[in-house]
């Protein structure tokens, strides 16, 4: 007999890999799994289907894909891990099969809220703490841009540097290609900002760009939050973290790596206020970090899905892609009776070894994450019992001792206790 429903979900990183063992684990669904190239992660999988299509970010492949993939006899959840696939998604709505299910907002609400400019605007105007922001656009300067060009626009004096600079729009970001391009920039000082600036805005991008204040601290000030909104836009839960460690290869920089999970009803109230304000339905995740100096966590933007870490939701006991299943296939209430609010402390979330973990945290945090071990509370979405092909555990065990190597370069011990040791001073 048939599942009541399929699922597609296009991506290809550790999160598609996730939302996928969910509709496994959870409700005896193998999805269909599209991505740009296959990999030891997708290609072996047993509990899945995998399709390779290279040209995935063209929207007529894109669409074509989808009509191959989707059940033809059943409602079939459609999801994206990656925010430039799920704005492509929803502006292709029109265009996919009648059977396909698509659980995210229209559009126009999300272009507002994926928008960091926007999005720290909104911020502003309800009264949620985040980081000071100068937003330069790029829009306004020639495609031959220099840094001189570039200091006529830029004004920095409501900063005060080191500064964070990153694009506004993810979507528009990831189209363009330059040397040394990465999801964020830490800048020491003014000109190297504007050069920076005239660099990106050569690649191609002409899209707003965010100067922020740098906000102190390590990997552990980070913190995650994931909240689902029911059909009326009302706040149903929240899955709320503590990252102890990102990743730092350029390519994968600031996504986490290990998350404890917790929970802070001031930071869920701020996140309700932004989300019912604008009508928000489905899943959103937030980026924040606490600010040692104040002790106020600031958010810095809107994800409009179950982020590459989604797996930290499950940690806290919950089956993220449920409420989906049940609100938008079934058309029942996205939580049992009686579930509870929020996530469930004290559980971790990870995809490094034990020990290189545990090297990284200070002594007070690796208590916690003993405790979590002892517990058998570790909670790994790439080790799957029900996955069988011998290869792909070769590959993930080969993949488990390159993680050693990975932080060896890009984030050296010396340089992790360099930064949690930084004094901090008055917010200006």
């Amino acid at each position: 007999m048939s599942p009541r429903f399929a699922a597609v979900v296009l991506g290809g990183d550790i999160g598609a890999y996730s939302l996928a063992r969910h509709f496994h684990e959870n409700h005896g669904v193998k999805a269909t799994v599209v991505s740009a190239a296959a990999s030891g992660l997708m290609a072996r999988s047993t509990v899945m289907h995998h399709v390779a299509v290279p040209e995935l970010e063209d929207p007529d492949v894109l669409v074509a894909a989808v009509h191959r993939a989707v059940a033809p006899d059943r409602p079939t959840l459609v999801l994206a891990s990656a925010d430039r696939l799920v704005s492509r998604l929803v502006a292709l709505r029109d265009r996919l099969p009648a059977t396909a299910v698509l659980p995210y907002v229209e559009e126009p609400l999300l272009r507002r809220m994926t928008d960091k400019a926007r999005f720290s605007a909104l911020c502003d105007e309800l009264g949620v703490a985040h980081p000071a922001t100068v937003v330069v656009d790029l829009a306004t300067l020639p495609a031959a841009a220099t840094a001189a060009d570039v200091d006529a626009l830029v004004d920095t004096s409501a900063l005060t540097f080191p500064v964070f600079a990153k694009a506004a729009s993810t979507v528009a970001y990831a189209a363009v290609r330059f040397t040394g391009k990465s999801k964020g920039f830490e800048v020491a000082d003014r000109p190297q900002l504007l050069e920076l600036l005239a660099r990106v805005r050569r690649a191609g991008y002409t899209d707003a760009f965010l100067v922020q204040e740098l906000v102190a601290g390590d990997d552990a000030g980070m913190r995650i939050l994931t909240c689902w909104s029911d059909r009326s836009g009302r706040v149903r839960y929240s899955s709320y973290g503590q990252v102890l460690l990102e990743e730092h290869a350029p390519s994968a920089i600031g996504n986490p790596a290990a998350i404890l999970t917790d929970h802070d009803e001031a930071v869920v109230a701020d996140a309700t206020r932004l989300l019912e304000h604008v009508g928000w339905t489905g899943w959103a995740n937030f980026d924040l970090k606490a600010d040692p100096r104040t002790g106020r966590t600031l958010f810095f933007e809107l994800n409009p899905r179950l982020g590459r870490s989604n797996f930290y939701v499950a940690a806290g006991q919950l089956d993220p892609v449920g409420p989906y299943v049940r609100e938008h296939v079934l058309d029942e209430d996205p939580f049992p009776p009686g579930f509870p609010a929020h996530a469930e402390p004290g559980h971790l979330f990870t995809v490094l070894p034990k020990h290189l973990l545990l090297r990284y945290l200070d002594e007070a945090t690796r208590a916690r994450v003993k405790a979590a071990y002892r517990g058998g509370r570790v909670h790994n979405p790439l080790w799957y019992a029900a996955e069988h092909d011998p290869r792909r555990t070769a590959y993930l065990v080969a993949s488990h001792v390159n993680q050693y190597r990975k932080f060896a370069r890009h984030y050296p011990l010396a340089v992790a206790r360099s930064r949690a040791a930084t004094p901090v001073g008055p917010r200006a």
